[in-house]
């Protein structure tokens, strides 16, 4: 059994809007990610399945010309493949799980 902390897991500024912590396991990855108020992740897609926790603050979720609002408390299911974007309308705070693990994340040493 592994603990994780997320006080001891290193931020990633993905843009001054975006940061993430991440996790990997040995067939997921569990992603602890802070929105400003404003910002954007673009339209994109992966064959993972995604889960995504909002914990505070508000998102306008943009999946196959569909928007929704999704609200702290409300959970994200997200197919593989499927295209989807987002727009943090508040300062927001959510925790993402993907399965297959997101190799493409792992950091190079």
């Amino acid at each position: 059994m592994l603990v994780h902390d997320w006080s001891q897991i290193g931020k990633e500024e993905l843009n001054p809007k975006i940061v993430r912590q991440v996790v990997h396991t040995g067939n997921a990855t569990v992603a602890k990610i802070q929105l400003a108020k404003g910002a954007i992740v673009p339209e994109h897609s992966h064959v993972h399945e995604q889960i995504t926790i909002l914990l505070s603050g508000r998102v306008k979720l943009i999946c196959q010309d569909r928007e929704q609002i999704v609200e702290a408390g409300q959970m994200i299911q997200m197919p593989p493949d499927a295209p989807h974007g987002l727009e943090a309308l508040e300062e927001s705070q959510a925790i993402d799980v993907f399965t297959p693990r997101r190799d493409d994340w792992v950091r190079q040493s």
